[in-house]
């Protein structure tokens, strides 16, 4: 027993001192890994999420040639051919700032909108008109969709078709290509007033005199008035109640020259439009009455209830006359011109027409050579 109780004190001594050694060794072993933890959180927060977020960062910014200000919001489409449906461009043209005051120079325009099957034989007179006036105005033009333009890059009219869908005399089509017109042109925030022509129209004034009367005019001109007999109330029809009532039934010129706002409600109407679509039809020309009606309803204290575009009736028949080369002359001018009194922010003038229709493209010729006398072009 002394032997064994002798021989036990060794081993027992040995693997206390072992164990503590190993507790030691693993207690620096823990406290080296928090501390080489820590060490490592905050490098990684320091420089790997800096390292990471420069990654992401990149990827919310504007595309490369994209800018980021108010310029993508008011640049005009650098090309007219769009992708874009009606449903589509009538809403985009129809957003409308609440704030009325421009927070960017703006440059208030005209707007030219030709209305057109195919080609503008009369183009080089307007060429003539336009010239030296640029950046006070814009064109449009809508045509037949199967008509491809032919206008050199140096014209007024390149790259001004507009996409179209065919338009049918007397028909709904005829008033959603003008629609469709107004909308394209309401994409350019600078438009203030909007002008409805047609590829047989011609200006009888120069384009200052045309600036200076639509810009210093109080009104819209539209004509828009109560015709009592067959051609005017007896084209009614009592399905547009309670919408469009007989009272509210007007009759005008579809040529027009309105101002932004008029714009606006022409393109954003869904109430009127269904009912015109549905219930006037020939005998009942829809050209005629709709935006005359829907415009008395909205806003008969903003129209001048005239339209600016002279024609002649006097022949007789559902469409006016037509004027070609021997029509053209110094007499044949002065007699529009002078044709009718108006009024004019409620005085009375004589200067009631800025442009005439309808001129064959055989006139061409002719009003090239009186262009510089008559309409100092």
């Amino acid at each position: 027993m002394a032997i064994e109780e002798g021989k036990d004190p060794v081993p027992v001594t040995r693997t206390r001192g072992i164990s503590v050694r190993l507790l030691l060794v693993f207690l620096m072993f823990l406290v080296l890994c928090v501390l080489f933890s820590f060490i490592s959180l905050s490098t990684f927060r320091r420089f790997s999420f800096d390292s990471v977020a420069g990654v992401v960062k990149p990827s919310l910014e504007p595309c490369i040639g994209e800018s980021s200000g108010l310029d993508q919001w008011i640049r005009p489409p650098s090309n007219l051919m769009h992708t874009m449906s009606d449903e589509e461009l009538f809403w985009r043209a129809t957003l409308v700032p609440k704030i009325r005051k421009y927070p960017f120079d703006r440059n208030p325009k005209i707007a030219f909108m030709f209305l057109s099957k195919g080609p503008l034989p009369l183009a080089p007179l307007w060429e003539r008109y336009f010239k030296g006036h640029e950046g006070r105005f814009s064109i449009y033009v809508h045509s037949l969709p199967s008509y491809n333009e032919e206008f050199p890059p140096t014209s007024v009219f390149y790259k001004k078709h507009i996409p179209s869908k065919v338009a049918e005399w007397g028909r709904m089509s005829m008033c959603d290509a003008e629609r469709r017109l107004l909308a394209n042109a309401l994409l350019d925030f600078s438009n203030e007033w909007f002008i409805l022509l047609s590829e047989s129209c011609i200006p009888i004034y120069n384009f200052s005199t045309t600036v200076n009367y639509i810009t210093g005019s109080k009104y819209s001109f539209l004509g828009a008035f109560d015709d009592t007999g067959p051609y005017g109330r007896g084209r009614y029809n009592e399905s547009m109640a309670p919408e469009v009532n007989l009272s509210d039934w007007r009759k005008g010129s579809q040529w027009f020259e309105i101002d932004r706002r008029l714009a606006i409600n022409i393109v954003e109407d869904t109430i009127y439009h269904p009912k015109f679509e549905a219930f006037c039809r020939p005998h009942c020309y829809v050209d005629e009455h709709y935006f005359p009606t829907m415009l008395t309803i909205r806003a008969p204290n903003l129209l001048a209830n005239r339209s600016i575009t002279w024609v002649d009736w006097s022949r007789g028949g559902s469409h006016p006359a037509t004027f070609g080369k021997g029509d053209i002359t110094v007499e044949f001018f002065k007699k529009v011109r002078e044709s009718k009194t108006c009024e004019y922010n409620g005085r009375n003038t004589t200067l009631c027409f800025l442009f005439a229709r309808k001129f064959a493209p055989s006139s061409l010729e002719p009003l090239l050579q009186l262009a510089p006398k008559v309409l100092g072009l």
